[in-house]
C-alpha cells in the first residue's frame, strides 16, 4: 500500500518510533518464563505502580490478557455481567465460552457507560437453578461507543456494588491511556476503581506488540500460570518490553494531540451532506459516523478513499469509524474530509 496518504482504520496501525527501535536493539534481556528478564520486570513494575497495584504481567496481546483475567476470576459455569457492546462480546471469538466455560449476561448502557443500579438488578440470587454471578466486566474507553470515557464516579459506584456483592470487577483498559488524557483522572484512581485491569501498548502508544494485566500479587501469580497454559510464555521478550518503557515516556504524554485531530476531523465530517455525526460523542481518538446518503454505501466510500490514499474502516452498510493516532496529522484529517466530500459529491 505504497500510495497510502494516511491510515485511519485503527490506532493499531501505528509503527514503533525511532527511540523504540533503538531500545529494542539495546535492551538487556533474560528468560521471562523464569521471571529474569530485567526489561520486562522493569516495565511490569512501572505499570503496576502507575495503577497502584501490586503486580503486572506482560502479554503478547490484549485479548490473551483479557482471556487470562477471565480464567483467573471465574470457574466454568460462572456468569459474567459484561457491558453489552464490549470487546469481550464482539471481538474475542467467544473466548469466554471456549476458554473459561463462562456465561455472559449483557448489561445495557449508554455508549458504554453503565449504571450501578442496572448492574445490581442483574446479579443473580443464590439458587440451585441459576448460574452464580462472579464478575463484572467494563471497558474504558469504550470502542463501540466511539471512544467514550466512563466517568470515574460511575466506575467507583460499580466497584462499590461489586464489593458489597462479593464480586470482582475487571476493566478492559486497552485505551485507558486515552481516557486519562481526556478526563484528567489519574491512573492510580482508575486502578483503585477495579480489581484487575488490562492495558494495551500497541494502540495509541505505538508499540509493535504488547499488553499488560495488572492486579494484586496473588491474581498475577495465577495469571502467570494461565498465560503459560495459553501459550503466552515468552523468553527474551525484553526486546519488546523495551518499547513499552519508551512509550510511557515518549508517546503517552502526546495522546491529547490525537484527540485534537479527532475533533478536527469530526467537525469537518459533520459539515458534509450525507454524513450524520454527533459531535458530543467524540471524546478521544475515535470518530464514528453514519452514512445517510441514499445512493452510497460505506464499502463504496472505503474503496473510493483507498484510491485516493486514505484508509478507513466501514462497519456495516451505514456505519463508519475513523481512528486518529501518532501517524496521522491534522493536515491528513483535512485531506480525508475533502476526499469524502468529493466522493459523496460524485454520487
Amino acid at each position: 500500500m505504497s500510495n497510502v496518504v494516511a491510515d485511519f482504520r485503527s490506532d493499531t496501525v501505528t509503527r514503533p518510533t525511532p527511540a523504540m527501535r533503538r531500545a529494542m536493539a539495546e535492551a538487556p534481556v533474560g528468560d521471562d518464563v523464569f521471571s529474569d528478564d530485567p526489561t520486562v520486570n522493569e516495565l511490569q513494575n512501572r505499570v503496576a505502580a502507575l495503577f497502584d497495584k501490586e503486580a503486572a504481567l506482560f502479554f503478547p496481546s490484549g485479548t490473551m490478557a483479557n482471556q487470562t483475567a477471565l480464567r483467573c476470576h471465574t470457574v466454568p459455569g460462572d456468569e459474567v455481567l459484561v457491558e453489552a457492546d464490549a470487546h469481550l462480546v464482539h471481538y474475542e471469538l467467544a473466548g469466554a465460552a471456549v476458554h473459561s466455560g463462562a456465561q455472559l449476561r449483557y448489561v445495557p448502557s449508554a455508549r458504554g457507560i453503565v449504571e450501578a443500579a442496572t448492574v445490581a438488578e442483574l446479579i443473580r440470587p443464590t439458587s440451585p437453578f441459576l448460574p452464580p454471578t462472579r464478575l463484572i466486566w467494563l471497558e474504558n474507553t469504550h470502542n463501540e461507543g466511539g471512544g467514550t470515557v466512563i466517568p470515574i464516579s460511575a466506575l467507583h459506584e460499580v466497584k462499590a456494588l461489586a464489593e458489597r456483592s462479593s464480586l470482582r470487577l475487571h476493566l478492559d483498559g486497552a485505551r485507558i491511556w486515552n481516557a486519562a488524557a481526556a478526563s484528567g483522572v489519574s491512573f492510580r484512581d482508575y486502578g483503585n476503581a477495579c480489581d484487575s485491569l488490562m492495558v494495551s501498548l500497541s494502540k495509541g502508544l505505538c508499540c509493535p506488540v504488547g499488553s499488560l494485566l495488572v492486579g494484586d500479587a496473588a491474581f498475577i501469580s495465577r495469571a502467570r500460570r494461565e498465560r503459560k497454559r495459553f501459550g503466552g510464555g515468552m523468553r527474551q521478550v525484553g526486546v519488546l518490553a523495551a518499547c513499552g518503557l519508551v512509550a510511557l515516556a515518549e508517546t503517552l504524554p502526546r495522546l491529547a494531540e490525537d484527540h485534537r485531530v479527532a475533533r478536527r476531523l469530526a467537525e469537518g465530517l459533520a459539515e458534509i451532506s450525507g454524513i450524520d455525526l454527533d459531535l458530543d460523542t467524540v471524546q478521544t481518538n475515535i470518530v464514528r459516523a453514519h452514512l445517510s446518503h441514499p445512493r452510497g454505501s460505506t464499502e463504496a466510500l472505503a474503496d473510493a478513499l483507498r484510491d485516493r490514499g486514505f484508509l478507513m474502516l466501514p462497519l456495516g452498510h451505514r456505519k463508519l469509524r475513523f481512528v486518529t493516532h501518532r501517524d496521522v496529522s491534522a493536515a491528513a484529517a483535512d485531506g480525508l474530509v475533502q476526499a469524502i466530500r468529493d466522493v459523496i459529491g460524485s454520487w
